[in-house]
C-alpha cells in the first residue's frame, strides 16, 4: 500500500522535460539584464554618464537596497494573494514584466541634463531592482509549487540554473559586443610611461559627456533595447509552458501562517540561518568580482582590448559546468560540492599579482566554474530547508514565499553594501573617468577588490556552511517523514468521509 501511495504521489507531481525547460527559460531574462548591469553598470556610470565614483556608489547601493526592501514586502503581499485560474504566483510575474522593461531601458539612457544625472540613475535603478524583485520572489518560490519530489525539484533547479547561467552569458555577450567600441580608445593603446602624472595619464579618452547623441550613449541604449525585448519572450514561454499547483505541500486542514509570525520562525530556523549567512558572503564576493572585473581589465591590467572575451570565457565556463555540478551534488552531496566555490581564490590572487593574458583566460575559466557552483547550490539547498521547516511545523502553510523573499533580501543587502563600499573606495583613492591610466592607489584598490576581498568572503562563507546541519541522509529522512505525514492524513480524511457517508 505504501509503495502504491508513493508511486501515485510521484506520478501526480512528475514534471516533463518541456515544463522544466519552460520554467528555466522564464527566469533567464532577469539574468540577462542582471548580468549586463553587474558587469557594465559601474563603468557606464563612471565613463559614459560621467558621475563621480561617490555618486556611482550611491546608485549601486541604493538600487540594491531598494530591491532588498521590496523582497519582504513582495513576500507579504504574495502570501496574502488568492488563488486564480492561472495560479497565485503567475499574475505577479505577468503584471510586473512590462514595467521592468521600461525601467531597464531608462536605466541606460543618458539624459540631456548633467547636474541631476545621479538622481536619474538612482530613480530608475531603484525601480528596476524593485520590479525584478517582484518577479524573482514568486518565480523562485514557484519551485516549491511544481512538485513535491526532491529529485524532481533538484532537476528543475538544475535546468533553471543552466538556463540562468546561459542568460547571464547572453546578457554579458550582447552587452559586451554592442558596447565594446565605447571603451576602446586608440590613443590608449601605446605603452604608458613610468610617470603616471604626465599628460598621457590625464588625457580624456571619451568625448564631451554633454553630447547625448554620442556613439557611447547610443550603443548602450541599443543594448538596453535588445535585452529589454528578451523579457517579453521569457514571460510568454513561462506562462504557456508551466502549470502552477495550488500548494501541493499543504494538508487540507492546514492554515496559513501569518506573515510576521512566519518571518520570525524563518529567521530562527537554524539550517536557514546558516545557509543564508554563508551564501550572502559568497554572493557578495561574486558580485564584487563581476562589478569590478571590467574596470580591472581596462584600468589595472593592460587587458583593455580583451575584457569582453574574458567576460564571455567566465560565463561560457559557468554555463557548461552547471550539469557537472549537478552530478557532483547528486553523487557526493551538496555540502561537498560547495568546496568548488573556493577554486577561484588562488587564481584570482595570481591574476592581480601576475597580470598575464594567458593567465587571465585561465582565471576566467576557473572563476566560471566557481560561479556556477555558487549559483546552483543555494537554490538547490533552499527547498531542503523548507522541507525541514515543514516537518517541524507540519500544520502551517504559506511560508515558502517568506523563505525565498527573506533569503533574497539578505543577499541583496549584503551585495549592495559590498558594491557601495567598493565604489566608495575608488572615490577615496582618486578614480578619474576617461583617462588612459589610473593612479597607483586606484590600481591597488582594484586588485584588492578582485583578489583579497572576495577570497576572504568566500573562505568565511564556506566555514559557516561547514556547520549546515542538513545532510544527504537527513534529506532522505525528511522526505520519508513528510510522505508518511501526508499518507496518514489522507487515511484520516478517507475515514472521516466514510463515516459521513455511513451516517447519511
Amino acid at each position: 500500500m505504501a509503495g502504491e501511495w508513493n508511486k501515485m504521489i510521484f506520478e501526480e507531481h512528475r514534471l516533463s522535460i518541456c515544463s522544466k525547460l519552460c520554467y528555466a527559460i522564464g527566469g533567464a531574462p532577469n539574468q540577462v539584464a542582471g548580468s549586463a548591469a553587474a558587469f557594465f553598470l559601474q563603468i557606464y556610470l563612471l565613463d559614459i554618464a560621467h558621475i563621480t565614483p561617490f555618486h556611482a556608489s550611491l546608485v549601486l547601493f541604493i538600487g540594491k537596497a531598494s530591491g532588498a526592501v521590496t523582497d519582504p514586502v513582495a513576500g507579504f503581499f504574495i502570501s496574502k494573494s488568492r488563488w486564480t485560474r492561472i495560479g497565485r504566483l503567475m499574475p505577479w510575474m505577468l503584471a510586473c514584466t512590462p514595467f521592468t522593461v521600461v525601467s531597464y531601458f531608462f536605466m541606460w539612457y543618458l539624459p540631456p541634463f548633467v547636474s541631476g544625472r545621479a538622481v536619474w540613475y538612482v530613480t530608475f535603478n531603484c525601480l528596476f531592482q524593485a520590479l525584478t524583485t517582484l518577479f524573482q520572489v514568486p518565480y523562485s518560490a514557484l519551485t516549491m509549487f511544481l512538485s513535491t519530489d526532491q529529485k524532481d525539484r533538484d532537476s528543475a533547479t538544475a535546468y533553471r540554473m543552466t538556463m540562468e547561467v546561459l542568460g547571464t552569458l547572453i546578457g554579458a555577450a550582447l552587452q559586451g559586443q554592442i558596447v565594446a567600441s565605447a571603451h576602446v580608445s586608440h590613443h590608449c593603446t601605446v605603452n604608458p610611461p613610468g610617470n603616471t602624472t604626465d599628460s598621457w595619464h590625464d588625457t580624456p579618452s571619451i568625448p564631451d559627456p554633454s553630447d547625448i547623441l554620442s556613439h557611447q550613449a547610443e550603443v548602450y541604449m541599443i543594448a538596453a533595447g535588445v535585452i529589454g525585448s528578451v523579457y517579453i519572450l521569457g514571460i510568454v514561454i513561462l506562462f504557456l509552458g508551466v502549470k502552477e499547483k495550488d500548494d501541493p505541500y499543504a494538508l487540507s486542514s492546514d492554515r496559513a501562517i501569518p506573515f510576521c509570525k512566519g518571518l520570525g520562525l524563518t529567521v530562527k530556523h537554524g539550517p536557514y540561518v546558516k545557509l543564508t549567512a554563508a551564501f550572502l558572503l559568497i554572493s557578495t564576493a561574486v558580485q564584487l568580482e563581476q562589478s569590478n572585473f571590467v574596470l580591472f581589465c581596462t584600468q589595472a591590467s593592460g587587458l583593455r582590448n580583451h575584457f569582453q572575451y574574458l567576460v564571455m570565457t567566465i560565463l561560457v565556463s559557468a554555463a557548461v559546468s552547471v550539469p557537472f555540478w549537478q552530478k557532483i551534488l547528486q553523487r557526493f552531496g551538496k555540502k561537498c560540492a560547495a568546496c568548488g566555490i573556493s577554486w577561484m581564490i588562488p587564481f584570482a590572487v595570481m591574476l592581480v599579482t601576475i597580470p598575464n593574458l594567458i593567465l587571465a583566460y585561465l582565471v576566467a575559466f576557473v572563476s566560471g566554474l566557481s560561479i556556477a557552483a555558487s549559483l546552483l547550490l543555494p537554490w538547490s539547498m533552499l527547498p531542503d530547508v523548507v522541507d525541514n521547516f515543514r516537518l517541524q511545523n507540519p500544520h502551517g502553510k504559506g511560508q515558502e514565499t517568506i523563505f525565498y523573499s527573506s533569503y533574497v533580501f539578505f543577499t541583496k543587502i549584503s551585495a549592495g553594501i559590498g558594491l557601495g563600499i567598493s565604489a566608495a573606495g575608488l572615490e577615496f583613492t582618486g578614480y578619474k573617468p576617461g583617462i588612459c591610466r589610473q593612479s597607483d592607489g586606484v590600481i591597488l584598490t582594484l586588485k584588492i577588490l578582485i583578489g583579497a576581498v572576495p577570497g576572504i568572503l568566500i573562505f568565511v562563507g564556506l566555514f559557516i556552511l561547514f556547520f549546515y546541519p542538513i545532510t544527504e541522509q537527513s534529506r532522505k529522512e525528511t522526505k520519508l517523514a513528510l510522505e508518511e505525514l501526508r499518507r496518514s492524513h489522507q487515511s484520516t480524511e478517507n475515514l472521516d468521509e466514510h463515516k459521513k457517508d455511513t451516517s447519511v
